[in-house]
């Protein structure tokens, strides 16, 4: 295994589980890629420092049926009243929680009427849902997969409603359904989530799979930090005689015959593989890096592909260690989640845009959680931990749509920092007190993820733009869209293959299940 990622190790999990000796490879000091927990501002004070809560994970086939196992090494889940939330200017506010008469409710308080519109939107969507989550856990290229895709896609010999549906962009499906601009508010920023912008064409089935998964599942998150399911897989790996070393970093895969047989590392040590070589990495490294200097073994299409792939917008995150947990007018946030800080849909689509054209936003989307509030073992007592997330900005800085901060140098701390005092700024209108419980900060932006890991390129947290061009079938590479690379028993893992983005684990469920299928 080339990486540790929450993918690689759940692939690893299964081999191991199934008698394979598995030996999973770290560049970093430890195992999880973008799954972890540091004390970033101040001792005592643990902070996710990249993803944080995983509902895509406990919703999906490899929680089901690692948990238990994963639990007796210590994983156990927090979760929270509500799940997600929204405060826009104004005092206006939203939340939803895994109940669905509460959340209609909540909509028909907003909107007489938008209550029956959310109802009857879940209700369409439930005949589509099992075949469409199904495909989360297989092969997108495979045979069966095809026959999935192609009755979701037709029905009577036509195109299908869902086919239509699916190709929506965000805004079009929120403002045709409701009414209330803060439920527009309320869902609309998710699309950032998953690598997309509420204009861009089909995000709106992805904000509906948010919807589904956020009211399904809520927003868990580990008890202790992200990183304790990192620890969690690796503890399993382990368990099952597999072998995890950190401070390894791969450089080149090695090919004999057609078949991958083992990697060198950067100082030169050599691991042999007889079975399988699997890398949580992006085409662009597999291709023209690890296999670079395999002579013919790389077909040339392949190569000019994996040099186009492309990046999409950045991430700067914002740790905050509070003296006291966020005070909001609406008291339900406090106890949120994920919320939203925000100016609207169209707030939302102007501040896209302006990181589209490589402009600071001016007035950003903020996703707002405070992990301690489900899980007080982050902080001291009477303390709060806060991340304040930021998905609408560029990976390249051409200007400030305010016109304020001078971009000239690129995402350096000067710019990193002057951009988190106007985060904060903005935070603190929704949250009055928070600006002054600050007793410690971090922020990270696009590139000093890109120092941390290759696959977020130049700073894309979601390993590679998710674009519909670059997408489903699309992904990794149009030609060869699938977890199996041109070498016969080398694998992808990881963001940039299928089902993609997210702490979801799907992608090592795949790999595995195809590796330990009765074929092989």
């Amino acid at each position: 295994m080339i990486g540790s990622g929450h993918n690689a190790l759940v692939a690893a999990a299964y081999l191991a589980r199934a008698g394979w000796g598995v030996l999973v490879l770290e560049g970093n000091d430890r195992p999880g890629g973008l799954v972890r927990t540091e004390e970033l501002t101040v001792p005592g004070f643990l902070h996710d420092t990249y993803s944080s809560a995983h509902p895509l994970f406990t919703s999906g086939p490899a929680y089901a049926e690692l948990g238990p196992e994963l639990a007796a090494l210590g994983l156990t889940y927090r979760n929270s009243r509500y799940a997600i939330g929204a405060s826009m200017p104004g005092g206006r506010t939203a939340v939803f929680s895994t109940d669905a008469e509460e959340n209609a409710a909540e909509a028909d308080r907003l909107a007489p009427g938008d209550g029956a519109a959310l109802t009857a939107l879940l209700e369409e969507f439930a005949p589509h849902a099992g075949p469409v989550f199904g495909l989360f856990a297989a092969e997108l290229s495979s045979p069966e997969s095809a026959r999935i895709i192609h009755g979701l896609m037709h029905e009577d010999g036509h195109y299908s409603t869902f086919a239509q549906s699916f190709f929506r962009d965000a805004r079009d499906l929120l403002e045709h359904r409701f009414a209330s601009p803060v439920l527009h508010g309320l869902l609309a920023p998710w699309a950032l989530h998953l690598g997309r912008g509420p204009d861009e064409a089909n995000s709106a089935f992805w904000t509906v799979l948010v919807l589904l998964a956020a009211t399904g599942a809520g927003m868990p998150t580990p008890e202790g930090g992200s990183e304790r399911l990192a620890r969690a897989l690796a503890a399993l790996v382990e368990q099952h005689g597999g072998r995890v070393r950190t401070g390894r970093w791969v450089e080149r895969v090695l090919v004999r015959e057609g078949r991958a047989v083992g990697v060198c590392t950067a100082d030169g040590e050599v691991f042999h593989a007889t079975r399988a070589v699997v890398a949580s990495v992006n085409p662009d490294q597999l291709y023209l890096k690890l296999l670079a200097h395999e002579e013919g073994v790389v077909p040339p299409l392949i190569r000019q592909q994996a040099r186009g792939y492309r990046y999409g917008r950045g991430c700067v995150q914002i740790h905050l260690a509070l003296s006291e947990p966020p005070r909001f007018d609406d008291e339900r946030l406090a106890v949120t989640g994920q919320s939203h800080l925000t100016g609207g849909l169209d707030a939302l689509s102007r501040s896209v845009n302006e990181a589209t054209r490589g402009l600071l936003p001016a007035e950003p989307t903020i996703s707002f959680d405070t992990p301690s509030a489900a899980d007080p073992t982050r902080c001291p007592a009477g303390a709060a931990v806060a991340r304040l997330q930021i998905l609408d900005v560029p990976l390249r800085l051409r200007g400030d749509a305010a016109g304020e901060i001078d971009t000239g140098g690129g995402w350096t701390e000067r710019v990193n920092s002057a951009f988190a005092d106007r985060v904060i700024e903005l935070a603190g209108r929704h949250a009055p007190n928070l600006p002054g419980t600050i007793i410690g900060r971090h922020v990270i932006g696009p590139d000093d993820l890109a120092r941390f890991n290759p696959n977020c390129g130049p700073g894309d947290p979601y390993g590679g733009s998710h674009e519909l061009a670059q997408s489903y079938l699309f992904r990794p590479l149009p030609g060869q869209p699938s977890h199996r690379s041109v070498v016969a028993n080398l694998y992808m893992v990881g963001a940039a293959t299928w089902p993609g983005h997210g702490v979801n684990g799907g992608s090592g469920y795949i790999v595995a299940k195809e590796a330990l299928g009765p074929s092989r």
